[in-house]
C-alpha cells in the first residue's frame, strides 16, 4: 500500500469516528453498513482536497463553495429527507427507524433545484431588523439553530456546519 493510501485511510478512520460521536450528539445517526459510510467518507474526503470543501460525494459540485453551500455535507436537504425518507440523498445519515430495522432504505428524489432555478432563489432577500434586538440573529441553514450576536459562529454548536452556512434570521 502507498503512502497516499494508507494517509486515505488513516483520514476515513479519523473522521468515521469523529462523524460517529458527532451525529450522536446530535441525535443523528450515520448508516449501519460501515463499509459503504466509510466509503462515502472517503468521497468527502475526496472532495475536500479536490475543491477545498466536503460537498457530497453523490452530487455534481460547481467546484465553486459560494455555489455548492447546500451541498456541503452535511446537506441544507438530510433533514427533509431524513424525515420524508429515512435517509439523506446518499445515505451517509439514515432515521431511527431504518437503523432499527423497522423501514428499508430505496432511492430518493433529489431535492436540489437545477442550477438555472438555483440562481433565481439564491437572490438576496431584504433583511428584516426587530427593533429591541441589540444584535442579528443568525440561523443555521442546515439544522435551524439560532443564535443572536454580530457575527455567525465559525462552526454551529450543534450540527458543526461551518459559518458560510448561516444565513441572518433579523
Amino acid at each position: 500500500m502507498s503512502n497516499e493510501e494508507n494517509e486515505l485511510l488513516r483520514a476515513i478512520d479519523l473522521d468515521y469516528d469523529r462523524m460517529v460521536k458527532e451525529a450522536a450528539a446530535s441525535g443523528y445517526h450515520l448508516n449501519p453498513d460501515i463499509q459503504f459510510t466509510r466509503a462515502l467518507i472517503a468521497g468527502l474526503i475526496v472532495n475536500k482536497k479536490r475543491y477545498g470543501y466536503g460537498s457530497c460525494p453523490c452530487r455534481l459540485a460547481a467546484e465553486r463553495r459560494d455555489k455548492d453551500l447546500d451541498i456541503i455535507c452535511p446537506c441544507d436537504y438530510r433533514d427533509p429527507d431524513l424525515a420524508e425518507h429515512g435517509t439523506c440523498y446518499c445515505a451517509l445519515y439514515v432515521s431511527e427507524s431504518v437503523l432499527k430495522g423497522e423501514k428499508t432504505l430505496s432511492s430518493i428524489p433529489e431535492r436540489r433545484l437545477p442550477p438555472e432555478e438555483r440562481a433565481v432563489k439564491e437572490s438576496p432577500s431584504p433583511k428584516v431588523r426587530v427593533e429591541g434586538l441589540t444584535y442579528p440573529v443568525w440561523r443555521c441553514k442546515v439544522c435551524g439553530y439560532l443564535c443572536a450576536r454580530e457575527m455567525p459562529p465559525d462552526t454551529c454548536p450543534i450540527c458543526k456546519a461551518e459559518k458560510e452556512r448561516f444565513e441572518q434570521f433579523t
